[in-house]
């Protein structure tokens, strides 16, 4: 079963950034909107994981945080830099989740709001990536990387791509 990856703060989970730390001691936590329909729709067909570079946070604290917000349940793996020993956009750290899912390139999908740590650094490593533009209305598309403005969209996004 192909797996997409989601990137945790600004993907999947509002950053807020009046607070600092472990995101799950954070006073108040939520999922981006559209995420746990987004996930929900998802998950029959995919195998899903969250691909962080967040460093205040264990794989732990990151679960705790994910089922404080309602997306636990839909999620099947957590990557994070603590656990991976390396970060976003280095080939190195999408290398270790291919070879932990043991997936070819193709067989894996990063979303993410980073264009450069998300989506050109999956690129590198020879996987596709859908930028979640949430900040304007520039869209980027090629072979490689789509564009969604809405985590809503993505259902439809990875069906005309292909993606299955």
């Amino acid at each position: 079963m192909n797996c997409i990856l989601f990137d945790w703060g600004d993907t999947l989970m509002q950053v807020f950034p009046q607070y600092s730390g472990a995101m799950v001691a954070w006073p108040q936590v939520a999922a981006v909107v559209g995420a746990a329909e987004t996930l929900a729709a998802l998950h029959p067909d995919y195998r899903l994981a969250v691909a962080t570079n967040a460093h205040d946070s264990d794989e732990a604290e990151i679960w705790a945080a994910l089922k404080r917000a309602g997306l636990a349940a839909n999620l099947d793996k957590v990557y994070c830099f603590r656990n991976v020993c390396f970060r976003k956009p280095s080939v190195e750290f999408f290398e270790y989740i291919l070879s932990d899912l043991g997936l070819p390139p193709e067989g894996v999908v990063m979303v993410g709001d980073d264009w450069e740590a998300d989506v050109h650094g999956a690129n590198q490593a020879g996987l596709r990536a859908i930028w979640l533009n949430s900040r304007s209305a520039e869209v980027r598309s090629g072979e490689q990387y789509q564009t969604i403005h809405f985590l809503l969209e993505l259902p439809e996004c990875l069906q005309k791509w292909g993606f299955a």
